[in-house]
Formats: C-alpha cells, structure tokens, sequence
C-alpha cells in the first residue's frame, strides 16, 4: 500500500506530504498503525499479513487492536499446525 493509494481516513496527518520514502521502514511502519487502527476492514484486506507479523511487535497500536492480532496470528499458528498434524 502507497500514500497514493491511501485513503484520506488513513492519511490525514500528512496528506499534503506524501514521502518519497515510502520504502523507508518507518513510513511502512505508520501506514500498518493508521491502516490497522484507523482502517475499515477493505483498508486492511489490501495489507499483507506476513508484512504485519513481522512489525507487529514494534507497532505501537491501540491495547485491542494489538490484542487483536496477536491472537488472530497465535490462533492461525495454532490452526496450521494442527493441520500439519493431521
């Protein structure tokens, strides 16, 4: 996901200042926190998910919104390797 292609309720702080460095890590870790605290549920189907594991534990984010992914992704480990058991 680029600036370009975020929404205004998403990108509203720095809307008029869109990065040249959106590569740069820190602007891929703003987009996962607004997209993923301010997101609708569209916003967040377009994310990668590896991408978000791999920067949840250095995301700051709402206590539920965390909450929410560490159990969603606990819950996905657990489902896989159950699968692989089987």
């Amino acid at each position: 996901m680029t600036t370009g292609s975020l929404p205004r309720h998403i990108y509203w702080s720095r809307w008029e200042k869109a990065s040249a460095e959106e590569n740069a890590p820190d602007q891929k870790r703003w987009f996962l926190e607004q997209t993923l605290s301010h997101g609708t549920m569209a916003d967040i189907r377009r994310l990668d998910l590896a991408a978000i594991e791999e920067a949840l534990p250095n995301l700051r984010l709402p206590r539920h919104v965390m909450a929410l992914w560490r159990d969603y992704f606990e819950r996905r480990h657990s489902h896989a390797v159950s699968q692989a058991d089987s």
